[in-house]
């Protein structure tokens, strides 16, 4: 996630360059095709072009204020999943009466806590990291999940046995909340457990199903289809529509002007017609890299910094230096 005061202007048009040049070659053409060519019928009424803004404004924003929920959502789980996290340190660290206990209990929740984040990231068909404009962009910031295996991550906090046990599970992260789970009841089998406190580690364990399962929903799950599909298709349209839609209301200006300009306003079709359509693909663009919250882009939830942060606190819970923890984080 961009965690800055803002994106710079030049960094935004840099990473919605690729619309600009398409919409200024389309708008350049019906302007070639009207004033060298003499093709006049090719005008469209303009109040049939703003009809149809008004209806591309409100189904664009309609998708944004979605995905910024989906957004949020996610934000809310990892936030969750940090509080439950730091309450799982505590109950690993005061419960058990063997240090070594608490230790390896604390190692795998942090195991879960890697092996669910690179669940996260793992990319699916309908998002959008492997367009151009977002895939240049990834030379601002780190993906850590990309660079490094689960298995090699792994390895920091499971012996080899369980890490194949994990990988080979239809689901790493739910096999590893079932190992923990067993841990457990095996420490309350044991007598290293009383009930009061067996019971409070699995209600702890419990909600990390429920917060794993929210975050999978949103990964899983997209913005529906049918709502994509449809502003993004109208907001072709008006950029297709737009220029023609000027070429006339431009063109009566040459009456009103003289000099270099007169006979020639028919070319501020072009810069007119880009600026406007630029903030429509612009807002398309911008809920189209917002609606999959995981997926790595610049505006995700920073789930790889949240873990490091989580590490850090959880170790230093057994008494470890935190500085010796590699500081991995996609923040720009």
């Amino acid at each position: 996630m961009h965690l800055g005061k803002s994106y710079k202007l030049s960094e935004f048009l840099y990473w919605t360059r690729r619309q600009i040049y398409a919409l200024a070659i389309w708008g350049t053409l019906p302007v070639i095709l009207f004033r060298f060519c003499n093709i006049e019928w090719l005008s469209v009424p303009l109040t049939i072009v703003v009809l149809l803004g008004t209806a591309t404004s409100f189904i664009v924003g309609f998708k944004n204020v979605q995905t910024y929920n989906r957004a949020m959502d996610a934000q809310d789980i990892w936030t969750g999943i940090v509080s439950a996290s730091r309450r799982w340190g505590q109950l690993a660290r005061d419960f058990p009466d063997d240090e070594s206990v608490s230790r390896k209990l604390i190692e795998r929740h942090l195991a879960w806590l890697t092996t669910l984040r690179y669940s996260l990231r793992s990319p699916r068909v309908w998002e959008s990291m492997n367009k151009g404009f977002n895939a240049e962009y990834r030379r601002h910031y780190r993906v850590p999940e990309w660079e490094l295996s689960l298995k090699e991550t792994l390895h920091r906090y499971l012996p080899a046995s369980d890490t194949a046990l994990a990988l080979s599970a239809p689901n790493a992260a739910t096999a590893l909340l079932n190992t923990q789970g067993a841990c457990l009841q095996k420490l309350h089998t044991a007598g290293e457990l009383n009930l009061s406190f067996y019971l409070e580690l699995q209600r702890a364990l419990g909600d990390f199903v429920a917060l794993q399962a929210k975050a999978e929903r949103l990964k899983d799950f997209p913005y529906p289809r049918q709502y994509a599909t449809v502003s993004t298709l109208f907001v072709r349209f008006f950029c297709l529509l737009f220029p023609f839609g000027l070429l006339h209301e431009f063109d009566k200006l040459n009456d009103s002007v003289s000099g270099f300009m007169h006979g020639n306003m028919i070319w501020l079709v072009v810069p007119c017609s880009v600026a406007v359509s630029w903030m429509y693909t612009s807002l398309e663009q911008v809920g189209e890299s917002t609606e999959n919250p995981f997926e790595g882009s610049a505006n995700d939830v920073p789930i790889s910094t949240l873990c490091v942060q989580i590490e850090r606190e959880l170790r230093s819970l057994l008494g470890e230096h935190t500085e010796d923890i590699a500081a991995e984080s996609i923040a720009m």
